[in-house]
């Protein structure tokens, strides 16, 4: 359980690092060609291809994919007190920590009768994806919800796997949060099938196709949203989960070979053992011998983990700048960012927080220029704008400001 890859002793270059990383490349280049050809099917056919995927997927058939609005209220009803209570703390605290990640509007004078004003305008319309395959997430539905309200979106449209314990709906805890959070507009779909019908919309079902599409989910949804990309904005491939520790000596259960032995035990009685050991034994999982924390921070940044813990006597979180979000010692565990914490759990995977961000209010949002001159300001810049105009040889745009002075 669990290979060992050991960097000590060697000076590597930064694509010889990267290199390094353990990566599961060979199922997301399968799970790629498989979910393009399920949101092309959807794109062709709509209905019929998503109760054809149902029936395959899910064991399900002649559902309601559309969710009648008395599922989402008898689920909010049926809902135990004790969930109840702990989501609505998890949407308190994720709306807090959203609000914060909405940027004011500014306005630059670049001079008199010279204004460029900058807003950050929301889209109109999302669908927000939540997984229910293996697991239920109750919170994805808080993390996808939440930061697209604080935004101002108007249209939100939310989709889960239909269950076949349930007779095909959606499962109630999942419902249940979408009725407290005020989200009406929900579909019993999953997988890539229905990042495709968010992504060109399904006549029959009254699904308009959306502006962005966001959420967690396997490698198969993470990829389906890249089929889509272009055609709607996505937040990032959030596909299967990664997480980096990083520890010293001061750690617990301090080095490699502890980590190892207090890792069996756990694996053992845990839920989910054969699940555990299988992602343990799998080529994307890793013990990894290096020799000093510069080594550590040069491997972590290339591997670009989803979540990255510090177990360290001086953490330095600054310089870990390629990760999807930080966990900072031994009372921050991933499990907290995942419910409670306030930050948002749906994160990139896959190497692409080296220059991708996780969900929050500004997925939702662009920003958006205002320009605003005067006559004064416009023929204060008038011979610059001609110059560069015939530098390009564009010399109509030069025109189109020399007309605006000419009787």
């Amino acid at each position: 359980m669990l290979r060992t890859i050991d960097l000590r002793g060697r000076v590597l270059s930064p694509a010889e690092v990267l290199a390094a990383v353990p990566r599961a490349d060979a199922a997301r280049d399968e799970a790629l060609a498989t979910a393009a050809r399920i949101v092309d099917d959807v794109a062709q056919r709509g209905e019929e291809a998503l109760r054809e995927q149902a029936a395959t997927f899910d064991r399900v058939s002649d559902h309601a994919i559309a969710v009648p609005a008395a599922h989402l209220d008898e689920a909010l009803a049926g809902l135990e007190p004790g969930i109840r209570a702990a989501l609505d703390e998890a949407i308190r605290r994720v709306r807090t920590a959203s609000a914060a990640q909405v940027p004011a509007p500014s306005v630059t004078e670049l001079g008199p009768g010279a204004r460029v004003t900058q807003r950050w305008q929301p889209v109109r319309r999302v669908g927000l994806y939540v997984p229910g395959g293996k697991a239920v997430y109750p919170s994805s539905v808080v993390m996808n919800v939440v930061p697209a309200q604080v935004a101002g979106v108007r249209e939100v449209a939310l989709a889960s796997p239909p269950q076949a314990e349930f007779g095909g709906r959606v499962h109630p805890v999942i419902l249940a949060a979408a009725r407290l959070l005020g989200v009406t507009e929900v579909y019993a779909m999953g997988g890539a099938g229905a990042i495709g019908a968010f992504a060109h919309g399904v006549s029959s079902l009254g699904l308009d196709p959306v502006d962005v599409v966001t959420g967690p989910g396997n490698n198969f949804v993470a990829s389906a949203k890249r089929a889509v990309a272009g055609r709607v904005g996505i937040d990032s491939e959030a596909g299967a989960t990664e997480i980096l520790i990083v520890a010293d000596a001061t750690a617990d259960a301090a080095l490699a070979d502890a980590v190892r032995a207090a890792l069996e035990p756990r694996v053992t009685s845990t839920r989910h053992s054969e699940r555990v050991r299988a992602a343990f034994d799998g080529p994307q999982s890793a013990i990894v011998l290096v020799d000093d924390i510069a080594q550590a921070t040069a491997f972590s940044n290339a591997y670009a983990p989803e979540h990255l813990e510090l177990h360290l006597s001086d953490p330095r979180p600054e310089d870990y700048v390629n990760a999807g979000a930080v966990f900072v010692g031994p009372y921050t565990p991933v499990s907290l960012g995942d419910y409670l914490a306030g930050s948002n759990h749906v994160l990139p995977t896959g190497g692409q927080a080296r220059y991708g961000a996780g969900l929050s209010a500004a997925t939702f949002l662009r920003p958006q220029q205002v320009v605003e001159y005067d006559r004064a300001a416009l023929s204060a810049v008038h011979e610059a704008i001609v110059t560069l105009a015939q530098a390009e040889a564009l010399p109509a745009h030069g025109e189109a400001v020399t007309a605006r002075f000419t009787d």
